[in-house]
C-alpha cells in the first residue's frame, strides 16, 4: 500500500476527516501575517493575470525558489503578450534555462503568447475551459490563474497542497487531480480562493516535504499527521519515577 504524501502508514483506509475548514484558514492567516515567512511568488506578484499564467507554467516541475527567480527576469524583459510572442526563442531559452524542461516551456509560452493575441486579443480567459485550451496549460495553472489573476473561486492543487491535505487526513488521495475534487466537495465554496496560498504559504515555512515541523504548526492538534507527533511526544516523556520508603 502506498502511503499519502506525508501520512501515516495505513491511514488510507480511514475515511477522510472532517476539518472545520474556516478555522484552518484563519489560524493560518493569523500565523502568516507577523514574521518573516517565505510568501508564494504568485501571491505576491498577482496584479497581472498574463504574468500569473506565464509563472505557473515555469513552476511546473521546478522549485519555488527558481520559479520566483527566472519569473522576474523574464518578466522584466517580456512583461506582456505581446512583447513574449515577438521574444527571441534563443534568449528566452538562456533565461528559463533553470526551470525545469526549459526548452519546452520556451516554446510553450512564446506560443501560448501568440494565441492569447489571435484568439483572445491579448487578454487571458476568464473560463476554465478556454484556459485549458491553451498550450502548456493544465488544471492547476488554469485554476491558479482563476483565483490569482482574476479573485475566481477554484481550488489550484500543487504538491504542496495535495501533501497538506493528505497530511491532515482532510483527503485520502494519490493525485493532485483526486485531490482537488475531494477539496471542491468538503470546502466551503467561499474559501476556496484563500484556500491555496495558505495551504502553499505553510508548505514553503512549516509543513515541509521532510521533516515537517509539527513542533511550531498552528494546526498541529487538528491535522491527523500532528496527533500522531503530539502522541509520539507525550510516549516518549521521561516517566516519574517513585522512590519506595524504607
Amino acid at each position: 500500500m502506498t502511503r499519502p504524501p506525508g501520512g501515516r502508514r495505513g491511514a488510507r483506509s480511514l475515511p477522510p476527516r472532517e476539518l472545520p475548514w474556516p478555522e484552518v484558514l484563519a489560524r493560518l492567516t493569523t500565523y502568516y501575517q507577523v514574521g518573516l515567512w517565505r510568501v508564494p511568488y504568485l501571491k505576491a506578484h498577482a496584479e497581472d493575470p498574463f504574468q500569473v499564467l506565464v509563472a505557473t507554467v515555469l513552476s511546473q516541475r521546478t522549485r519555488d525558489e527558481t520559479t520566483d527567480r527566472v519569473a522576474a527576469e523574464l518578466f522584466e524583459a517580456y512583461p506582456t503578450p505581446e512583447a513574449l510572442a515577438r521574444a527571441p526563442p534563443a534568449r528566452l531559452r538562456r533565461i528559463l534555462r533553470p526551470v525545469g524542461f526549459y526548452a519546452t516551456k520556451a516554446r510553450g509560452i512564446r506560443a501560448l503568447s501568440q494565441l492569447l493575441l489571435s484568439r483572445h486579443g491579448g487578454a487571458v480567459p476568464r473560463e476554465l475551459e478556454a484556459l485549458l485550451a491553451l498550450p502548456m496549460v493544465g488544471r492547476k495553472t488554469a485554476n491558479c490563474t482563476l483565483v490569482f489573476g482574476f479573485g475566481i473561486p477554484a481550488i489550484p492543487v500543487d504538491t504542496h497542497v495535495h501533501r497538506l491535505a493528505n497530511r491532515l487526513g482532510a483527503v485520502r488521495t494519490r493525485t493532485p487531480e483526486e485531490t482537488e475534487e475531494a477539496l471542491r466537495r468538503r470546502v466551503p465554496q467561499e474559501l476556496w480562493v484563500p484556500l491555496n496560498p495558505l495551504l502553499v504559504q505553510h508548505g514553503q515555512n512549516v509543513c515541509l516535504p521532510r521533516g515537517p515541523r509539527c513542533e511550531r504548526c498552528p494546526l498541529v492538534d487538528l491535522c491527523e499527521t500532528g496527533e500522531a507527533f503530539l502522541g509520539n511526544k507525550e510516549a516518549k516523556a521521561p516517566r516519574t519515577v517513585k522512590v519506595r520508603a524504607r
